[in-house]
């Protein structure tokens, strides 16, 4: 992670002429062109390509049984009276809607709904996201027996055609489904209008009177701290607690109010979590997002969120276009229409985002959408390598919900919390600090996104030699029962356990990927060994249709950050005791496995 950026390559960004005096967009030199081989220009890269991709390209004999995603549906029903945002501050900003308006503009009319993307907002019952079977299609085919299998689906967003016969499925692997319609004006459907919840006056929680402040320096929200008296009649438990609680965080304050944050003593703090107070400035820090040195604090997050503001202007600047031919290896000619977006990225997260934490209702509200979308299409089109693969939407949200929380007096913004009431200068430094975070996080797993995705096949390679030597008598079980690492464990590696917990137990397992010197890439393959090792006594007792049940949706609900701690103390011994021994990493041209 942070302590890697010396070794690591940031990845191949967009060389496009008419961006060349801004320093958001990096080019690339020529002799890095072919560095992948020559791919069909029909070839998707990025926004469509996932999963299923590789799916349908394996023979029959080595396609996964089952889906490693349970189906996910948003929770709450939405209006549209979301409160608009306003222009303010000192730096010009995009338009906070600027979608509508350069779509009407274009003479476009979202309303009507040609494909009925109801049904891809939510998904199928027979299929998740990344194009494979869901819990409910195993449960059909456990009810009606061995005979029922997948076969080609229909438009569904993924390059694949539906068509069922007798009531039967069969996937097979359909190489033209992963072509795509390059050629076309506007391959972005036409979308309806969605609604949004509306923000109640009590849902206004309070924002900080000194937001200006920590906007201009985050160590500016440090002295505002306040400690809460200890809970009245309490057993000695309960106030030894809270006087750890209030140490620690005095600790943090101690190294973040330093001229020269140590980055050292800030990690060995941080792995065993942070308080919320402090998080967001930690965060950045252990990141490299924000210099430890405090004179150059202010400058340079001036200079980062303008760059990022005036990225975002750029990208969605009405008549744009792109050079005739494709720069990025493998990346498909770049079609853009009058509203001067890239169609394939853009069409894929606007399906993604709504489907993003929906059952939090802070990801349910218009300004949240909007923020998503322009951070993860700006950083899509600036690394063209991989573009917007799914899965990626959801590694933003940790640093938007941590971020927004420091302008707000309450730590709990996951409901009552509608970011349309804010400042237009305090959305508009959330999203650009998420934006460069998210960066900084991906580039040191890039090649889990690149073409092929090389990184997760080396991670699953690395986790089912890994859970060889943990415990052999569960990987000999999964072996038995054909259950596949890459059906369960793709997910894992792709979305770093997201669909499995929490986002607060997240935030809290990020704690500690940004103490350790490779946490999303070789500690994160730990972590995923404990968490496969923690259901051994189950899984040992189910065939291959209740483990991939099992395995879908398995029982965290209820989980606290003590078990996520118990989880990564364990993680941590396993990787004290393997992270020496080649035997259970494998390696492609010098890369050690399990490292992105």
């Amino acid at each position: 992670m942070a302590g890697r950026k010396s070794q690591q390559q940031e990845m191949v960004q967009v060389d496009q002429t008419e961006r060349v005096a801004s320093p958001f967009w990096k080019s690339r030199s020529s002799s890095q062109h072919s560095s992948h081989g020559a791919l069909d220009s029909n070839t998707v890269v990025g926004a469509s390509y996932s999963h299923a991709d590789m799916v349908r390209s394996m023979p029959p004999y080595g396609r996964p049984h089952a889906s490693p995603v349970p189906s996910r549906t948003s929770s709450y029903n939405r209006s549209s009276n979301s409160t608009p945002l306003t222009e303010s501050g000192g730096v010009t900003s995009p338009t906070r809607h600027p979608y509508a308006s350069l779509i009407g503009q274009a003479g476009e009319n979202w309303n009507n709904d040609d494909d009925g993307d109801e049904d891809e907002i939510s998904y199928d019952d027979d299929e998740d996201e990344f194009g494979l079977p869901s819990v409910t299609s195993i449960r059909k085919k456990k009810a009606k027996g061995p005979s029922t299998q997948y076969s080609t689906k229909g438009n569904d967003g993924r390059g694949g055609s539906r068509n069922r016969t007798n009531g039967s499925s069969n996937l097979v692997p359909n190489l033209s489904a992963l072509r795509l319609r390059s050629n076309s004006s506007d391959i972005a459907e036409e979308r309806g209008v969605l609604t949004y919840p509306t923000a109640k006056k009590s849902d206004g929680k309070i924002l900080r009177p000194q937001y200006k402040e920590i906007l201009t320096d985050p160590a500016n929200s440090l002295h505002l701290i306040n400690h809460s008296p200890p809970p009245q009649n309490g057993t000695p438990k309960q106030l030894e607690v809270h006087s750890t609680r209030i140490s620690r965080i005095n600790k943090f304050k101690r190294i973040l109010q330093a001229s020269t944050v140590s980055l050292p003593e800030l990690r060995d703090l941080a792995w065993s979590g942070v308080p919320d107070e402090v998080r967001a400035m930690t965060w950045q820090l252990l990141l490299g997002y924000l210099p430890t040195n405090s004179e150059r604090r202010v400058s340079a997050l001036e200079r980062k969120r303008k760059e990022y503001l005036d990225g975002v202007r750029q990208a969605f600047q009405k008549g744009s276009s792109t050079p005739d031919k494709p720069t990025g290896v493998g990346a498909a000619s770049n079609v853009r229409t009058g509203r001067g977006l890239d169609e394939a990225i853009w069409h894929q997260i606007s399906i993604d985002v709504p489907r993003t934490n929906p059952h939090i209702p802070l990801y349910g509200y218009e300004a949240t959408q909007r923020s998503l979308e322009r951070i993860l299409y700006v950083w899509a089109i600036r690394h063209p390598a991989s573009g917007y693969v799914q899965g990626i939407n959801d590694l933003v949200s940790p640093f938007w919900q941590v971020f927004l929380g420091t302008y707000i007096t309450d730590l709990n913004i996951e409901e009552g919390m509608d970011p349309g009431q804010l400042p237009r200068t305090v959305l508009d430094a959330v999203e650009a600090d998420s934006f460069w975070c998210l960066t900084k996080l991906l580039d040191g797993i890039q090649d889990n996104y690149i073409y092929a995705q090389p990184g997760i096949h080396r991670q699953v390679g690395a986790l089912r030699d890994l859970t060889m030597r943990i415990d052999s008598t569960l990987a000999k079980h999964l072996e038995n029962e054909g259950v596949e690492f890459m059906q369960f464990s793709f997910r894992w590696m792709n979305c770093l356990l997201m669909r499995e917990v929490s986002i607060q137990n997240t935030i809290r397992m990020w704690d500690t990927y940004m103490a350790e010197e490779q946490g999303f890439s070789r500690f994160h393959l730990y972590v995923c060994a404990a968490f496969l090792v923690k259901w051994s006594d189950q899984l040992l007792k189910m065939d291959f249709q209740e483990i991939m049940m099992f395995l879908q949706a398995l029982p965290t609900k209820d989980w606290t950050e003590k078990d996520i701690e118990l989880l990564l103390s364990e993680a941590f011994i396993w990787q004290s005791l393997f992270q020496d021994s080649s035997a259970h990493l494998r390696s492609n041209a010098g890369t050690p496995a399990g490292t992105g």
